[in-house]
This record gives structure tokens, C-alpha cells and sequence, in this order.
């Protein structure tokens, strides 16, 4: 390989990590995990609200357990109802961006767009200016910190994917168990992008499934928030 292709190829690997590595700040503020020394998760869902998120809430409501739902501004336009029912359940809200589009090789306008109408929707529905913002895809790119800082927004990725978009409950339920750790960030999704009424039996088998096997091996779960801003919280996100 001559020294311009290899300069070319580490130019491509740097920027494949700034904007799909789960631990990197390059782009945008970011958080992925909270303190390795505690026993305690944060299960996060994305894409919703939907029609099938109150099923989620009732489990979740079963087994005690608060969690953080990143939103879509156009899901919440649908749905205005269902995303106050989450914050009356005691559940913690973010920002999910507005269409669920991907950011990569978009303008810093089309971006802040994408956040500030979610912003605008969340607050309309629920009264609320949500603090947090993952991106979909958790695809980040230039122009994000920007308008994260005009929103007051930072990122949060995950230490665990479900693929429940794709996988059984039974396998997705497999990854989140297989995969909890102290300061873990499961992700999950209660919506399908912003289609209408999508089909999350996946996620409902494999959070049935998971939560209280994750309870009994000693989890403590808290919203992504209180996993990262909580006294004790980890400071070093890198």
C-alpha cells in the first residue's frame, strides 16, 4: 500500500469512528455508559412513540423499572397522548430527531432542523424540553454540536443493541443479558422509524424476557440521566 493510500484508508477509519463509535465526543458531545463500578443499567428506547408503547409501559411499570425513551417529533405529532403517558409514568424523555433520517453527508441546517422540530414536538405534547438527543443510526456528523449546543442537548449511544428491529425476542432478550455491565446503556426501539402502527412484539418478548433476569443478577436500572448526571456519575466517557 503506497503512503497515500494508507494515509487515505486511516483518514476513512478516523472518520468512521467519529461518526459511528459509540465512545466518541469528535463530533458532538456524547455519552455512551455510566459508572463501571455500580451496578446499575439504563434500558433506552428509540423511534417512538408508538401504538405499542404503552404495552412497554406496563411491564415496565410491573417490574418497578424507569427508563428513557428518545422520540421522534414526527411520532409525537401522531401520538401526543401516548408520549404524556410515558412522562406520567415517571419515564425520562429524549430526543430522537424529528423524521429519523440520517445525518451523514447532510447540511448543519438540515440537522439542526431535524432536532429543533423534535424539541418544538416534545415540548408541545408533554410540556417538556427534553436534555438528552440520540442519534438515529447513532450516525453523528458535522454541524451536530452545534445544534446540540443551541438546544442544550447531549448525545447518548449504548453499550448494548438489541436488534430488535430484526431479531426474536427470545435472541434479543439473549444480547441484553449476555451484554449488561455496570453502567450499561441497552437500546431498544418501541417504534419502527416513524411508521405507523409498527410491530414490536420483538422488543415486548425480549424486554419480558430480560428485565427480571437482569433484576435478579442485582441490576439497579435508572434513566439514561440519572446514569450519567447522578452524583456519583462516571466522568470519563471516553
Amino acid at each position: 500500500m503506497s503512503c497515500a493510500a494508507g494515509t487515505i484508508a486511516a483518514a476513512g477509519a478516523c472518520l468512521g469512528y467519529a461518526v459511528r463509535g459509540r465512545s466518541s465526543t469528535f463530533l458532538a458531545p456524547s455519552m455512551y455508559r455510566g459508572d463501571p463500578s455500580r451496578s446499575e443499567l439504563a434500558i433506552t428506547f428509540d423511534d417512538g412513540p408508538s401504538e405499542s408503547t404503552p404495552a412497554l409501559l406496563r411491564i415496565l411499570e410491573e417490574h418497578r423499572v424507569r427508563a428513557t425513551f428518545f422520540m421522534c417529533g414526527a411520532n409525537v405529532r401522531r401520538l401526543p397522548g401516548v408520549a404524556r403517558e410515558v412522562l406520567a409514568a415517571g419515564h425520562e424523555i429524549g430526543n430522537h430527531s424529528d423524521t429519523h433520517a440520517r445525518f451523514d453527508f447532510k447540511s448543519p441546517d438540515f440537522i439542526y432542523r431535524e432536532l429543533a422540530l423534535a424539541q418544538d414536538a416534545i415540548h408541545a405534547a408533554t410540556g417538556l424540553q427534553p436534555g438528552l438527543f440520540r442519534a438515529p443510526y447513532g450516525v453523528r456528523w458535522f454541524g451536530l454540536r452545534h445544534a446540540q449546543r443551541r438546544l442544550g442537548l447531549t448525545g447518548v449511544m449504548w453499550t448494548v443493541i438489541g436488534r430488535d428491529w430484526s431479531l426474536p425476542g427470545g435472541r434479543v432478550a439473549q444480547r441484553l443479558i449476555g451484554g449488561a455491565a455496570n453502567g450499561g446503556v441497552l437500546c431498544l426501539h418501541d417504534g419502527r422509524t416513524i411508521h405507523a402502527a409498527p410491530d414490536i412484539r420483538n422488543t415486548i418478548d425480549a424486554v419480558r424476557a430480560a428485565l427480571p433476569r437482569l433484576l435478579d443478577k442485582g441490576f439497579e436500572f435508572r434513566t439514561a440521566g440519572d446514569l450519567f448526571y447522578a452524583p456519583q456519575a462516571y466522568a470519563a466517557q471516553s
